[in-house]
């Protein structure tokens, strides 16, 4: 596999066209300054990454964890999830599905804020590009966030969250999955820059207790400032309760991730590298974040 290899020209149309769009959208010339600026050549520095052959990391829509923090009451906010498999894995989990290497996949998430305790969100459209299928529609999400009010005050946080898919055949041999992600979490250190949080995710295929599938994601991060945070992130895929899969048939991929709170764009980009055999072993996402109708909001009065 070679990761880097020369664009061809749609490859560049496509390259110039997003750059253009993080320019336009991201660094407007009234908000320019330094912190701007160091992002700005990040992500100039990233697309090509991202785009290289053009389209790019597969069969996962949301490489994330959820640290109980949801959208103000009556607010609408919006997350663009994009993944990309640098060197994946090249046969799909079953007949017909899709190749993680050298694809992409992207879905944009819509959030209500309905109490200060509920959040309610939608997944749509959820798409991808891979070697085997071309693009591709994968169907949707809807998704219910119960969290303890303020969870972004609290040195001890939580909340669980409920997903509903409707799959497309290529994306899994399921109509309809879901999810169950529990959240806990806690903020020490000085200054409470420390947060650990924990995600013991189970995936539902709706055959029962113990085909639950353990998927867990944990997050250890540090607060630089009010707009800078590093982390470090684990995702991890032990097989159905009823009787874990072996050690080299389990997936566990460590990440590395940097996050940039703007106004009104945040930004949480990583790089993820796979510790089995059955893991993509080099993989990179990308999450463009926004309030889209509060105080600081895209669209705010």
């Amino acid at each position: 596999m070679q990761p880097y290899k020369m664009y061809n020209d749609s490859s560049l149309r496509l390259l110039r066209a997003i750059n253009s769009i993080f320019r336009a959208v991201l660094f407007p010339s009234r908000h320019e300054g330094p912190g701007f600026m160091r992002y700005a050549s990040f992500l100039v520095c990233l697309t090509p990454c991202l785009l290289a052959t053009v389209p790019a990391f597969a069969v996962t829509d949301e490489i994330q964890v959820y640290t109980g923090e949801i959208m103000p009451v009556g607010e609408v906010g919006l997350t663009w999830h994009n993944n990309y498999a640098l060197d994946g894995l090249k046969t799909p989990d079953f007949p017909g599905g899709l190749v993680d290497n050298h694809a992409y996949s992207s879905v944009t998430e819509w959030a209500l804020g309905v109490t200060p305790w509920f959040e309610a969100g939608v997944y749509l459209p959820l798409f991808s590009h891979t070697s085997n299928q071309g693009w591709t529609y994968n169907g949707f999400k809807l998704r219910a966030l119960f969290v303890q009010p303020d969870n972004q005050d609290k040195d001890f946080y939580y909340g669980v969250n409920f997903e509903f898919s409707w799959n497309e055949k290529t994306w899994d041999t399921q109509v309809n999955t879901g999810e169950i992600r529990p959240i806990i979490g806690w903020r020490f250190g000085e200054d409470r820059r420390w947060s650990f949080t924990v995600n013991p995710i189970l995936d539902n295929n709706y055959k029962g207790f113990s085909r639950l599938e353990f998927v867990p994601a944990t997050r250890l991060d540090y607060k630089i400032d009010e707009t800078w945070t590093v982390a470090a992130e684990e995702y991890d895929d032990f097989g159905d309760l009823r009787g874990f899969l072996p050690g080299s048939q389990q997936s566990h991929q460590l990440w590395g991730v940097v996050d940039y709170t703007g106004n009104p764009i945040s930004v949480e980009a990583g790089i993820g590298f796979g510790l089995t055999s059955a893991t993509d072993k080099l993989a990179v996402k990308v999450m463009l974040i926004s309030d889209l109708t509060g105080p600081h909001g895209l669209f705010a009065p």
